[in-house]
């Protein structure tokens, strides 16, 4: 592994502003983190529905193709041909029965065989087709939420997820079977570790239309999972009272059954991010760019089973609610460029809200608590190797 060094407060409550912004930190967070035993959601099967259907994306730096093959798996290559590495597929979303390289038109079947390549009578002694099929990183879904991780030494996705699944399993409908709605995709001019660094302390303080509707937090909880710091949110539902700043409330309606869980987010180490709120269902698909850019895809569902008129409900609800631009969400874009503009002066970025002690991780946090993110950031510095002052 690369050999990078950055001094660590002794306090756990404060973090240095020099892990948002050198250019070594991050090269050796994709070789630690990104690349290393991680999992990493990249997609739901609801994406692909149909045999043939694919879409690209990639992890971090790495081109990927998510396709549902003709054998009915879903399954998820390396897009880079087997022959000499040109990326195969350019195309975001479609269906094929086939993948070809327009390089030497290598051609490979859904399930990533090599099935075609010119002239192969020419080609060195010994080569078989076999030999050459796509790559695969290893694959494992979880209600239908697809995750990839690149390193052998990755537990399985049962440890990886934890005491979390019982919030995942509330936020994505009960079941995992889903319908894709539709995408919002936008950069964001911040580190991967400023993006995912949300908290629920922010939240009636930053963002406008909580003060403008009244719009008061339901009783709820908020917990880690797993030594990595995964979150957990769970909050009852509240009805907003100041309707009549809104021309039209319906945007706000809950036909959901469940107004206890009304309110779910899950936030999985290092970038991914989903939410349930009201009847939104948003998985939000994360890649750093850089130190200084995060491309995040927020993706929409509705469930297999709703009726036209619930799925436009969650339709004009998604967007305008928590989307980039949403109604309750705006104020984030701004925050996160702004954060990554005050990091790169010295010092450190201290979290307050809910901090007891400055010598140890709380093991309890309240709703509204920073101090969520605080086991998050001690797993990021054991992996990264980063020693405390003075230990």
């Amino acid at each position: 592994m690369s050999d990078v060094t950055l001094d660590w407060p002794q306090e756990y409550n404060k973090v240095p502003k020099e892990a948002f912004t050198r250019h070594d930190i991050y090269k050796a967070e994709l070789e630690r983190i990104f690349y290393g035993p991680e999992w990493h959601p990249i997609a739901h099967a609801a994406e692909v529905p149909n045999k043939g259907d694919f879409k690209t994306t990639r992890l971090a730096e790495v081109p990927l193709i998510v396709t549902h093959s003709q054998d009915g798996d879903i399954r998820v290559f390396f897009n880079s041909c087997s022959h000499r590495g040109n990326q195969v597929e350019t195309a975001l979303r479609g269906n094929k029965t086939e993948f070809e390289c327009p390089y030497h038109r290598w051609l490979f079947n859904t399930e990533g065989d090599l099935i075609g390549c010119p002239n192969a009578k020419e080609f060195s002694p010994g080569f078989e087709k076999k030999d050459y099929p796509l790559e695969q990183p290893r694959t494992e879904l979880f209600m239908g939420v697809v995750f990839v991780t690149f390193s052998d030494k990755t537990c399985s996705l049962t440890e990886f997820l934890g005491e979390l699944t019982s919030t995942f399993k509330d936020l994505l409908l009960g079941d995992g079977q889903l319908k894709l709605l539709g995408y919002q995709k936008v950069r964001y001019k911040s580190n991967w570790k400023s993006y995912n660094d949300n908290d629920g302390y922010h939240a009636p303080l930053l963002h406008k239309a909580f003060r403008m509707l009244n719009w008061q937090g339901g009783k709820g909880r908020q917990y880690n999972a797993t030594i990595r710091g995964h979150l957990g949110f769970e909050s009852a539902l509240t009805v907003a009272s100041g309707t009549k700043t809104l021309k039209d409330n319906s945007i706000l309606e809950f036909k959901g059954s469940d107004p206890s869980k009304g309110s779910c987010i899950v936030g999985l180490f290092p970038t991914f991010v989903a939410t349930k709120h009201l009847d939104v269902c948003n998985l939000r698909f994360a890649n750093p760019d850089g130190p200084d850019h995060i491309e995040v895809h927020y993706a929409y569902f509705a469930h297999v089973d709703d009726d036209d008129e619930m799925v436009q409900h969650r339709v004009r609800q998604s967007s305008n609610l928590l989307g980039p631009s949403g109604l309750v969400s705006m104020e984030d874009a701004s925050v996160f460029h702004r954060i990554h503009i005050g990091n790169h002066t010295p010092g450190n970025a201290v979290f307050q809200k809910g901090v007891h002690d400055t010598k140890s991780i709380p093991e309890t946090m309240m709703q509204n608590d920073e101090t969520g993110q605080l086991k998050r950031w001690e797993y990021y510095r054991e992996v990264m190797g980063f020693q405390r002052k003075g230990a």
